[in-house]
């Protein structure tokens, strides 16, 4: 059991692993000689933690379901991540209710999410976890540049009733671009 300051105690299952309270002291004190905890604190206070990039974190505004600002550069970004979040929330709920609709205005019936690693992971593992819940739409991933990872997933679909997601940070991953450009040839 790991006691914590805002959520109190949580119980940590690791009997599957060589885990022991040796290993796990050791754990902690070398999370603590290479500074987990000041990384940590410099993600969630918005710190240019992404060097390749030099950006800041933003993964947990996301999840901010409090009132607490996040600050980058000295600007309270949560005001925009509500908003945007409102945004997905009402687009997604037309979708699913059929107002908004594919190219010929057929119902939408299949989700492509072309995206890779966190852009490809997340979402199909937040996916396979809520299908039970799913409403009706049918989901597929396409993540590979090999154009045949593509090509299986489009012998699937309608162009009709087909959305495509295409997700990135950036919008300069190579594979990515590859495959929203062919999924883009493909609708035309």
């Amino acid at each position: 059991r790991l006691h914590t300051q805002n959520d109190g105690e949580i119980l940590l299952d690791y009997s599957k692993n060589r885990i022991n309270d040796e290993v796990w002291d050791l754990l902690i004190a070398l999370a603590k000689v290479r500074r987990v905890e000041a990384a940590r604190d410099a993600m969630f206070s918005g710190q240019h933690i992404n060097i390749t990039e030099n950006r800041a974190v933003l993964h947990t505004a996301l999840r901010n379901r409090g009132t607490d600002p996040v600050l980058v550069d000295d600007k309270d970004v949560m005001p925009d991540v509500r908003a945007e979040l409102t945004h997905m929330k009402e687009f997604t709920n037309k979708v699913i209710s059929g107002v908004w609709r594919g190219c010929t205005g057929k119902q939408i019936t299949d989700v492509v999410n072309i995206g890779i690693g966190g852009s490809d992971l997340g979402p199909l593992m937040v996916t396979e976890a809520l299908k039970p819940y799913g409403k009706g739409l049918h989901s597929h991933f396409v993540s590979n540049i090999d154009g045949t990872h593509l090509a299986e997933v489009l012998k699937k679909v309608n162009y009709e009733t087909t959305l495509f997601i295409v997700a990135s940070k950036t919008f300069t991953t190579q594979e990515t671009i590859t495959n929203a450009t062919s999924a883009k040839s493909w609708l035309l």
